[in-house]
């Protein structure tokens, strides 16, 4: 029968594209179209969702080795006593898209998982190529999980209960920032959360499967790990910083869970790097889900399998 997608996921895909105008794709290396198709995507997104409330947000801000400033989102919640675990937690957006055009749906789904979870979370607005490519957006993730765990007293966390959760490039940014703690020797992390995470900038050739459906493009795909990467995307000697998936050893990492639809480009790779963790000892929990393409959640909220992969998220954050 071939590959279909979710018809719920279709439903609310297609009221999302209702009186918008057909346009031809940016071509690959055009970063200032995506970002603003990505900004008024995220717009029409955000009109229509309710607010979240019982969550409460801070601002802090810390300073990165090459002397810029990031700013960090504490997000609390503010009807329950805090349980002692946190998350660092990593946007989204190719490796190319930041909180200019997608803060107001990282703003909701962060109040979203603190909210049904009661877990704090920190938001880092991490600076995104080509303006800052590898190995910034890595160091300046990891520079905000050394803030974290420097001033876990005060916020009351137990510094070995911070995990570290990402989707997408956000996704890829937690696997690296855990390799690069493992091999720095900390900070602590108790588990990583990656959803449908974008490992590997060797995703070039386009499944035929699969284009009919994406969200996330192979043009897309290439875009970002070229603005990141330059002239070295694909080639030999990415480091693992960059895209986890050239990792040559993944043992001796945090717990881990990954979720990704089996409509989107990163589903291979996603499932490979999570064998490749249970093979190397790794407590691993894979999830692909049918008839899902890219960041379905988030454009599907209402759909079924919607509310379930949140539900497996939140549950995996109250285990921290």
């Amino acid at each position: 029968m071939g590959l279909q997608i979710d018809q719920e996921v279709l439903a609310e895909l297609a009221l999302l594209n209702t009186g918008g105008t057909e346009s031809e794709p940016p071509p690959v290396g055009d970063v200032t179209t995506r970002r603003a198709n990505s900004k008024r995507t995220v717009d029409q997104l955000m009109a229509t969702r309710p607010p979240i409330t019982g969550v409460a947000v801070q601002h802090h801000a810390v300073d990165t080795d090459d002397g810029a400033t990031l700013t960090l989102h504490w997000y609390h919640a503010t009807t329950e006593q805090p349980p002692g675990s946190a998350v660092l937690y990593l946007h989204g957006g190719g490796m190319i898209f930041g909180m200019r055009e997608l803060g107001g749906l990282y703003d909701w789904l962060t109040r979203r998982y603190v909210a049904a979870s009661g877990v704090p979370m920190l938001l880092v607005d991490y600076r995104t190529a080509p303006e800052s490519a590898h190995p910034v957006p890595v160091h300046d993730c990891f520079a905000a999980l050394e803030w974290l765990h420097g001033h876990a007293g005060e916020l009351g966390v137990d510094p070995a209960r911070v995990a570290v959760m990402g989707d997408s490039a956000g996704g890829a940014l937690a696997a690296a920032v855990c390799l690069m703690a493992r091999d720095r020797g900390g900070p602590a992390i108790a588990q990583q959360l990656l959803v449908y995470p974008m490992l590997d900038d060797r995703t070039a050739l386009p499944d035929p499967e699969l284009v009919p459906f994406v969200t996330w493009t192979y043009d897309d795909n290439i875009t970002g790990w070229q603005a990141l990467l330059g002239q070295s995307a694909g080639a030999h000697g990415v480091s693992s910083y960059a895209a986890p998936a050239r990792a040559s050893d993944v043992s001796r990492l945090p717990p881990t869970y990954i979720d990704v639809g089996d409509l989107d480009i990163f589903r291979d790779e996603d499932v490979a790097y999570a064998r490749r963790l249970a093979a190397a000892g790794v407590p691993t929990e894979l999830h692909v889900h049918p008839g899902c393409p890219h960041a379905f959640e988030g454009m599907a909220p209402n759909a079924a399998v919607s509310r379930r992969v949140i539900a497996d998220r939140v549950r995996r954050l109250q285990i921290i």
